[in-house]
């Protein structure tokens, strides 16, 4: 049990790492962050059912994780006007200043919005979302749409 649950931890980290930097905007809280999310994998991993996608039930426990630990520890979200100070590894200057500019704008939304857009953003159908989130599919397309237009407008900033 603990390679297979290793192996899909290796396979879908990134995942966890979207989650936290939407939910985190310091290294250090995104970490601590990460390690908590992948303890209430974890605890959850011998309950998986295999009745979705692996990576459709580590995206609702890294997004609940995500939310219960925002809500617990309210943080006051600041905008760094240095964008290198969190840059991805591996990725051009521009590509990460603009990454970490969205991953800002991001963190403004609310904790629903932040979960609709991540998994938008992991092309995830309007059909899944509706699932994981508990909407409908029309209104996945609706909050899509003006998720799209308050980060347009906070990127334009």
């Amino acid at each position: 049990m603990e390679k297979a649950f290793l192996k899909n931890i290796e396979a879908h980290q990134g995942i966890i790492y979207k989650v936290c930097k939407m939910y985190r905007d310091t290294k250090e809280d995104q970490e601590d962050l990460f390690q908590e999310i992948v303890l209430q994998l974890w605890r959850a991993f011998p309950h998986f059912r295999e009745e979705s996608k692996i990576s459709s039930w580590m995206y609702r426990i890294a997004l609940n994780t995500g939310i219960a630990i925002f809500r617990k520890n309210t943080i006051n979200i600041e905008f760094k006007k240095d964008l290198l100070n969190n840059t991805v590894q591996n990725n051009t200057r521009e590509a990460s200043e603009n990454e970490e500019r969205l991953f800002e704008a991001i963190r403004t939304l609310t904790k629903a919005d932040r979960a609709i857009i991540a998994l938008y953003l992991e092309d995830y159908p309007y059909k899944e979302i509706a699932e994981m989130i508990g909407i409908t599919e029309n209104y996945v397309g609706v909050k899509v749409s003006r998720i799209k237009e308050k980060l347009k407008t906070i990127l334009k900033k």
